[in-house]
Parts: C-alpha cells; structure tokens; sequence
C-alpha cells in the first residue's frame, strides 16, 4: 500500500496536499508520450505521487518505468505547478491539491508497454494532434510545452 492509499484509510476523501512529478517525454520527432488512464479515460502524462523518501526525480523515473516500461536517462526540470488551480477530484471521491514537478525527457530506453494497473494505453502524438480529452492536471504542462516549442 502506498502512502497516500494509507492517508486515505485515515482521511477518507477530505482533500489531501499531494506532491508528486510528472514526464514529459518526447521522441526523436518530437512526439508526446501520452498515456490513457484508468480512473477517468483520459490521456495525461506519466507521472503520479510521491512516496516516503523519494526525491521528485526519483518519483519521475519510478512512474515513467512502472506506467510505461521505458526507463529515463537524463531528465530537465521543465517547472514546479502548484495552487488552487490544480485542486482536483478523483471519479472515486478523493480530492488533491496537486503540487508536482515537471521533466523534459528525450533520452530514454525500454520498451514500450501497452497498459499497467492504472493505465489502459499509451502512445506517441505530435502536438498539433494531441487528443482533445487531457487529463486536467496536466492540461497546464501541455500548454507551457506547446508554447515554448519551436515553430
């Protein structure tokens, strides 16, 4: 059990300070790793919560590998996000206030897994064709990356 399922055995679904990072991992064609969820049908980014004694690096790699099979090389802080717009309510209740890390990934390896215990799919989009349902948390992170890409 992780440790924010453990909070929620005492908290039930009261709003939780959630810290955790994300992977904004781009093939050599500049393409976005998306990943469709299980909890909503949405496509987001791979990342999730933080546990006891991780670094937010180490919360990126450990997410990035369980969630997608493929395994981070070098990784660059794109920003840190955090306030009342990323205050979120899961299908199942539970409410988070997000405070997460973003990294820029391209060098990377592994292969390529189709779904996991919380994922249905992933794959690789160019940004002008990216899925119109964006798992909202991550909507400011694709926006910032799609105006800081070159034209």
């Amino acid at each position: 059990m992780g440790y924010i399922q453990e909070l929620r055995t005492l908290v039930g679904s009261r709003p939780l300070i959630m810290n955790g990072s994300c992977v904004v991992l781009l093939d050599p064609n500049d393409r976005l790793l998306l990943q469709r969820r299980k909890d909503n049908g949405l496509w987001g980014l791979p990342g999730g919560a933080m546990e006891i004694g991780e670094s937010f690096e180490d919360t990126a790699r450990r997410e990035l590998l369980e969630e997608t099979g493929l395994r981070a090389g070098r990784l660059k802080m794109l920003d840190l996000y955090s306030g009342k717009d990323l205050h979120f309510r899961y299908p199942n209740g539970d409410e988070v206030f997000l405070i997460f890390a973003a990294y820029l990934c391209t060098d990377y390896d592994g292969e390529l897994q189709d779904e996991d215990d919380e994922v249905l799919e992933v794959g690789f989009f160019e940004l002008k064709r990216l899925p119109g349902a964006i798992h909202p948390p991550d909507g400011p992170v694709i926006r910032k990356l799609m105006a800081d890409m070159p034209k």
